[in-house]
C-alpha cells in the first residue's frame, strides 16, 4: 500500500530536498511506471515477470553525507544551490542504525574538531561520512578527508566514539584531497583492528572492505542473487564467467550448485572480499581475479557456458558486447541498473535474445532500477 507523501519525508514535503523525485507518485503507480519503460526499451513482447517491490522506507544499507556547516554546528546531508548545507540526518530512506548513528557522528565532528570542507570557499578538511550497516545491525564508519591532518585527532577519540556507537565495527579514513566531484580517493586508512562487515544474504556471508561495492538495497540484492541461481539452475552450465563479479554476489550464489565460477573484478578490495568468502565457504571452485572484464573476455581462448553481466550504468560497451555476439557462449545474465545502455548492448548482440525478464525496485521513489535478463543464444 502506498504512503501519502506527507507520511514518508517532510524533507520532501518542505522542498528542502528533492533527491527522491519520484516521492509525489503512489508507489504501485511507480513500479508500473518503471515497468513499462523497461519493457518498451528491452522487449514489449517478452512475458516480463511481476516486479519485485521493496519497502519504501528504511532500505538504504548505505547513507553518503555531504558534511558541511562548522564545527560546533555541522551539517551532515547534502548540498544547497548555494553550496551550503542542508542536514538530512533523519531521512527515512536509511535504516534504523544509519538514522541511530548518524546524531553520534555528528556530535564526533564537534568532539574532534573535524572542519567540514566548505565547497565555495575550498577551506576545511571533512568532506563526507560514508556510513553502511550490515544486515546483523554492525556498522562502517568511513572520514573523507582532504588530507592526514585530522587523522591523529580521529585515532585519539575513536574510543570514546566506539563506546558511544557500539555497532561501530569498522572505522576508516579516506584521502580525497581533489576540489572535485568525487566521492572518493584511492588512499585508505583503515582504523579499526576488523577491516570487513559481513553482509548476510543468500548463501554464503558476502564480506565489505571500506572501498568495496555492495548494493545499496539488502533486501533486493538477496532477491537478485536468488533470482540468479534459480534462472540458471535448469542450464546446468559447467563453467560460469561473473564479469563485474564485485565482492562476489553473483559467483558466490552460482558456486553454491557446484559450478566452476572465475569472477573478474576491477577492485582489488573487492577482489580481496570475494575471494575471503569463497575460502571460508570451502567453494574450490570458484577464483576471483583483478582485472579488467573486457580485456578478460578479449584475451581468452574459450568462452564459458554461461557469462555473468553486472556492469556500472553505462553498460559494458561495445566491444564485450561485439565478443559475447562472436564468442558462441550459449547464455548470458545481465543485470543492469540502466535499461538504456542495455538496450544499446542487446541491439549489438543480436544473437542473444531476452527469453526471461525482471525488475527488481532497488531504488524505490526515484526512476531507477535494476533489472535482470536473461539472454539466449538463437
Amino acid at each position: 500500500m502506498s504512503l501519502a507523501v506527507d507520511q514518508l519525508c517532510h524533507h520532501f514535503d518542505a522542498g528542502r530536498c528533492r533527491s527522491c523525485s519520484w516521492l509525489g507518485l503512489p508507489y504501485d503507480a511507480q513500479l508500473a511506471d518503471k515497468q513499462r519503460q523497461v519493457a518498451e526499451l528491452l522487449d514489449p513482447d517478452l512475458a516480463w515477470e511481476r516486479p519485485v517491490a521493496s519497502a519504501q522506507l528504511g532500505f538504504r544499507n548505505k547513507a553518503k553525507m555531504v558534511v558541511s556547516g562548522s564545527v560546533d554546528d555541522p551539517t551532515l546531508g547534502i548540498l544547497n544551490p548555494a553550496g551550503g548545507g542542508v542536514d538530512l540526518r533523519d531521512c527515512p530512506l536509511h535504516t534504523a542504525g544509519i538514522q541511530a548513528a548518524l546524531p553520534v557522528l555528528a556530535e564526533f565532528v564537534r568532539t574532534a574538531a573535524l572542519t567540514p570542507y566548505d565547497v565555495p570557499a575550498r577551506l576545511g578538511e571533512l568532506k563526507h561520512l560514508l556510513v553502511t550497516e550490515s544486515p546483523d545491525g554492525e556498522l562502517m564508519v568511513r572520514f573523507v578527508l582532504r588530507s592526514q591532518e585530522p587523522v591523529s585527532r580521529i585515532r585519539k577519540h575513536l574510543p570514546a566514539l566506539r563506546e558511544a556507537l557500539p555497532a561501530l565495527v569498522v572505522a576508516s579514513v579516506n584521502l580525497q584531497p581533489e576540489h572535485k566531484a568525487v566521492l572518493e580517493g584511492e588512499r585508505e586508512i583503515v582504523l579499526t583492528e576488523q577491516e570487513t562487515l559481513r553482509m548476510r544474504v543468500a548463501g554464503p556471508d558476502l564480506y565489505l572492505r571500506p572501498q568495496s561495492f555492495f548494493q545499496t538495497n539488502t533486501a533486493m540484492a538477496t532477491e537478485l542473487y536468488e533470482r540468479a541461481r534459480a534462472w540458471t539452475a535448469d542450464l546446468a552450465p559447467t563453467s560460469v564467467w561473473d564479469l563485474y563479479c564485485g565482492v562476489g554476489g553473483f559467483a558466490l550464489a552460482l558456486a553454491r550448485s557446484g559450478v566452476a565460477v572465475t569472477g573478474i573484478e576491477i577492485s582489488r578490495e573487492a577482489v580481496a572480499s570475494a575471494s575471503q568468502t569463497a575460502a571460508e565457504a570451502g567453494l574450490a571452485d570458484v577464483r576471483f581475479e583483478v582485472g579488467d572484464a573486457t580485456a578478460y573476455a578479449l584475451g581468452s581462448t574459450a568462452p564459458p557456458d554461461l557469462v555473468v553481466v553486472n556492469p556500472p550504468r553505462r553498460g559494458i560497451g561495445p566491444q564485450l558486447s561485439g565478443w559475447l555476439e562472436s564468442s558462441g557462449v550459449g547464455h548470458v545474465l545481465y543485470s543492469s541498473c540502466n535499461a538504456v545502455t542495455l538496450a544499446k548492448d542487446l541491439a549489438a548482440m543480436p544473437s542473444l535474445r531476452p527469453v526471461r525478464g525482471q525488475l527488481l525496485d532497488m531504488f524505490p521513489n526515484t526512476g531507477h532500477y535494476e533489472v535482470l535478463t536473461l539472454l539466449r543464444r538463437r
